[in-house]
């Protein structure tokens, strides 16, 4: 029997989901909130066409989750929060369906920040802060940090060095080879940062017109078939394209040492594959803590903007990571329970401090 939108809520910890519907615009959204104890939930919203409204209902329940435990865990005062709107990007994006969404962000009263996600961009974020304050993103040219991008995949490249020296005694990428799953605006970042560092990097994606962008600008990297990626004997496996990739048949069939990459809820059944990862030998980089850096960029827009700030934030990643891995050694758990239980144990308290008059 499946569950109800509400089982899954309470099995979540979710306080709220809303659904916005507009005939006019076209527009059908989710926007979930996980958890407001650290503060107001921020999170991008997402532009898919979903098969159904419940995969949508699904990704974002699952992606509003991580943003809380990314949030907390990279010592920021926000919420989690995921917005997921259903349609074709080449179809449905206009200047009425983002003002339209933007009211109801709006109507939230700041309760939920949205910034940009998968098929999403500054300008769209523009469209929404005509109607609503509860925005970041936006452009550069109205004050905002504009592409969160580079700095999730900064962040990423830090993570992905940190877990190089946590399994083979130092951090140098040169030589590596390295697959890059997904070569959107943060996988190409992602690849030049990988490149610029010496390693052997290979690439894939659905999408032919990314493939070739990316050939272009990258000369010395090779495509791999979207078919071929586990089969192929790499160092690092970096996820970068939608989740659940990391899943009972590709972790039976991987030949790596390492998986750090910036897609969201990688593993597509946390208590089931985090441990068959160890039991196989592969060091997980979780994926809420490595591609925190696009959350810890829009987020500083809150409080004034300023990217060195960000840049020394972003960093941190480098050894929350080490951290991490250490806890998951001297616990016996695998990464990711290690993470979440960091990331639980700083909303428990600051619960508890709220909680005291």
């Amino acid at each position: 029997m499946q569950q109800s939108i509400f089982d899954q809520m309470q099995e979540m910890g979710h306080e709220q989901v809303v659904f916005c519907h507009d005939p006019n615009s076209g527009l059908n959204a989710i926007i979930a909130i996980h958890n407001t104890t650290l503060g107001p939930a921020l999170g991008g919203t997402r532009l898919w066409n979903y098969n159904t409204h419940e995969e949508g209902i699904v990704d974002a329940l699952r992606l509003s989750r991580g943003m809380t435990y990314k949030a907390a865990i990279s010592g920021l005062n926000l919420g989690g929060g995921k917005a997921v709107i259903i349609g074709d990007a080449s179809k449905v994006k206009s200047e009425a369906l983002w003002r339209r969404y933007g009211k109801f962000v709006n109507s939230l009263n700041g309760k939920y920040i949205t910034a940009e996600d998968v098929n999403t961009s500054a300008k769209d974020m523009e469209y929404i802060s005509m109607e609503t304050k509860s925005v970041t993103g936006v452009p550069e040219y109205m004050g905002g940090s504009g592409d969160p991008s580079p700095f999730t995949a900064y962040g990423v490249f830090i993570g992905m060095k940190a877990s190089a020296k946590k399994a083979w005694g130092n951090d140098s990428l040169a030589g590596k080879k390295v697959l890059v799953q997904g070569v959107g605006h943060v996988g190409q970042y992602l690849v030049g940062h990988l490149v610029e560092a010496g390693a052997k990097v290979y690439i894939s994606d659905i999408n032919e017109a990314r493939i070739k962008e990316t050939t272009e600008k990258f000369r010395a990297v090779e495509v791999i078939n979207n078919a071929d990626i586990f089969n192929l004997e790499m160092d690092i496996y970096a996820p970068c394209a939608l989740g659940a990739s990391v899943n009972t048949d590709s972790i039976n069939a991987m030949k790596c040492a390492i998986i750090a990459g910036a897609a969201n809820n990688q593993l597509a059944v946390e208590t089931e594959h985090g441990p068959m990862l160890v039991k196989k030998g592969i060091l997980y980089a979780p994926d809420f803590l490595i591609n925190a850096g696009g959350l810890i960029n829009v987020g500083a827009e809150l409080d004034g903007y300023n990217r060195e700030r960000v840049m020394g934030n972003v960093e941190k990643i480098y050894d929350r990571t080490l951290e991490i891995y250490a806890l998951a050694e001297a616990e016996g758990i695998h990464t990711q329970a290690a993470a979440m239980k960091i990331a639980q144990k700083r909303l428990d308290d600051i619960a508890s401090v709220k909680a005291r008059m």
